[in-house]
């Protein structure tokens, strides 16, 4: 077996190969152009069929697609993409080209197997429809991005002559406020301002209903995203979101590994007596679309019927203790929290988003037949 390491970057490729033993034979950079590309794969290839294929390991960076096909369809037996968690201090394309093929070879056999590797932090890569709904997803959350950004910018030309109180309407997104920005009086510059802006706001407008019906379009598709919208609050973009996102729920032993890789849950550094130093949240991959669903669910003005709604779902829960949490509306209080207190009460946040996950998970092994 062969181990190839490789360094990716956009002109260029720094590899590193490896034999059985774990000797070096090959470490040079090839550039990314596609004659040299498939020179370069075909050599290997031809080079590993007596020693019984080859396995790759790359870093994960946001232009992959191409080079995990590219190495697939040239026989790679094994693809490892894993994301780098820190940065060295004498730093080299070459140098860690070397390190990802040491890493590679010191734990081929764990790798191979797909167990997991302390202190490797291991990317699956989704397949071809859970990627297609994260780009699209992804779209639909730019596009929103840039409409609240355009809104903002409204509201801060009325703010600028004070002429928010002369709208007829509470909010700027009705049909009166639109024609009543389109007619107000302004100075040449600010008139020209507004106008450009209406009519950004109407191209945001129209590109996220173009994508909304497609998104309707994607999740009748996709049953996991059906399985996520049947929580209350959930709707078509965050569930197809979140089941994109979440892929295969075997991955996740646990509900608590679901949060845990959404970056939903707080970093711990306990060290000796101390055993409470909880740190932020850093890296919230979920957050945004689990955090839509609890506040859309949090707005609900029947709350009898939605602490109902939230109680029906306590089999999918961690038995009992969220069973009792349901009944007595502290889901629905911790939801409260989010919304409006939520630098305050981190800890009502942490309730309810692993109230929210749990459902997520338990809903998935339920339809897939997994133990819970």
């Amino acid at each position: 077996m062969l181990y190839l390491a490789i360094d990716q970057h956009r002109k260029q490729l720094t590899v590193n190969l490896r034999n059985e033993e774990g000797d070096v034979t090959l470490k040079r950079q090839v550039s990314t152009e596609w004659k040299r590309v498939r020179e370069f794969l075909e050599g290997v290839r031809n080079q590993s069929l007596p020693e019984g294929g080859f396995v790759a390991i790359v870093e994960v960076c946001g232009f992959n697609d191409w080079f995990l096909k590219l190495l697939a369809e040239y026989g790679c037996r094994v693809i490892v993409l894993v994301q780098p968690e820190k940065r060295s201090k004498n730093k080299t394309d070459r140098r860690d080209a070397d390190a990802l093929g040491e890493l590679l070879w010191t734990n081929r056999q764990r790798l191979m197997a797909g167990k997991k590797v302390q202190n490797v932090r291991r990317i699956v890569p989704p397949s071809e429809c859970d990627a297609a709904d994260r780009q699209l997803t992804a779209v639909r959350q730019r596009q929103g991005q840039l409409r609240t950004r355009t809104i903002n910018r409204v509201q801060h030309l009325l703010l600028k002559h004070n002429l928010q109180q002369e709208c007829s309407t509470k909010g700027l997104q009705t049909k009166a406020a639109a024609k009543w920005l389109a007619k107000l009086p302004l100075g040449t510059m600010d008139r020209m301002e507004l106008d450009q802006l209406l009519a950004q706001w109407q191209l945001w407008d129209k590109h996220i209903a173009e994508l909304e019906q497609k998104i309707v379009e994607r999740k009748a598709e996709n049953k996991s995203a059906g399985l996520i919208a049947t929580i209350p609050g959930a709707g078509g973009y965050s569930s197809l979101a979140l089941a994109c996102r979440i892929g295969s729920i075997d991955r996740f032993p646990h509900a608590r590994s679901l949060a845990h890789f959404g970056g939903l849950t707080p970093g711990c550094r306990n060290s000796g007596d101390a055993t409470r130093r909880l740190g932020s949240i850093t890296n919230c991959t979920l957050g945004e679309f689990v955090f839509q669903v609890i506040h859309l669910s949090s707005r609900i003005h029947d709350h009898a019927r939605h602490r109902g709604a939230i109680a029906s779902h306590s089999n999918f829960l961690m038995g009992g203790i969220l069973a009792l949490l349901t009944s007595l509306g502290l889901v629905t209080l911790a939801g409260w929290f989010l919304t409006v207190f939520m630098p305050l009460y981190g800890f009502a946040c942490i309730v309810y988003v692993t109230v929210f996950m749990a459902m997520v998970c338990l809903k998935f092994r339920e339809q897939f037949g997994e133990e819970t």
